[in-house]
């Protein structure tokens, strides 16, 4: 029988630690919440490799070192409120849950968000919530949001989610184009009307569907 505990503190110290995560709070987060449960049966045992962990239509469990090292950078406080786009089974989100004050999880797979909604209950994680809808659009009716985490890569952010942002918020995505290149872990933070951005360090995750940047034609 796998000792899950020892694995989920093997991760952190391994994968975690050794990847200039230093932020206590995240640490814990990651010591404390289970990820065998948030993944299918035959992926119990693989649940705290260093990789991404493929759940089904297009849809991955981050890994642990890169969604760390992102949430670091975003800097969580006990009241934000958060929106955690492409959360899947709500892995990220139960990590955001406990570094913030509400987490909207939101999805376009509506077995997912089952699914992740009974873990989360199950968990008795009661400061979260996981939408079943459009993943492009963001989720407005619960904005303005503090923090804004991508669960996947994108080609593009768009202006309507960057719109839901509160004043001196922060998001969080990897942003990759379409020929190949390395991704490239992005904050974008708004100031007032204006929204900034910078690389912080190059990543590769699995991309999120949809969020392709629009085709340029040449006449």
């Amino acid at each position: 029988m796998i000792d899950y505990a020892t694995a989920r503190h093997n991760m952190v110290e391994s994968q975690i630690r050794t990847n200039k995560v230093t932020d206590e709070a995240i640490i814990s987060a990651f010591e404390t919440v289970p990820r065998e449960q948030f993944v299918p049966k035959g992926l119990q045992g693989i649940a705290y490799v260093d990789e991404d962990l493929h759940l089904g239509g297009g849809r991955h469990l981050m890994e642990p070192m890169v969604l760390a090292r992102l949430l670091q950078i975003a800097t969580p406080g006990p009241d934000d409120v958060a929106l955690d786009i492409g959360c899947a089974t709500g892995y990220s989100t139960a990590i955001l849950s406990k570094l913030v004050g509400t987490v909207v999880g939101l999805d376009d797979d509506a077995g997912l968000v089952d699914s992740g909604n009974k873990c989360l209950s199950d968990l008795q994680i009661d400061n979260t919530a996981l939408i079943a809808g459009p993943t492009e659009q963001g989720y407005a009716k619960q904005a303005p949001y503090d923090l804004i985490v991508f669960a996947g890569s994108v080609e593009v952010v768009p202006d309507a989610i960057l719109a839901q942002l509160a004043d001196h918020g922060r998001l969080l995505a990897v942003v990759r184009s379409a020929g190949g290149e390395p991704g490239r872990a992005t904050i974008y933070q708004r100031s007032g009307t204006q929204t900034g951005h910078r690389v912080v360090f190059d990543a590769n995750v699995p991309a999120l569907p949809g969020f392709r940047r629009a085709q340029e034609f040449v006449f």
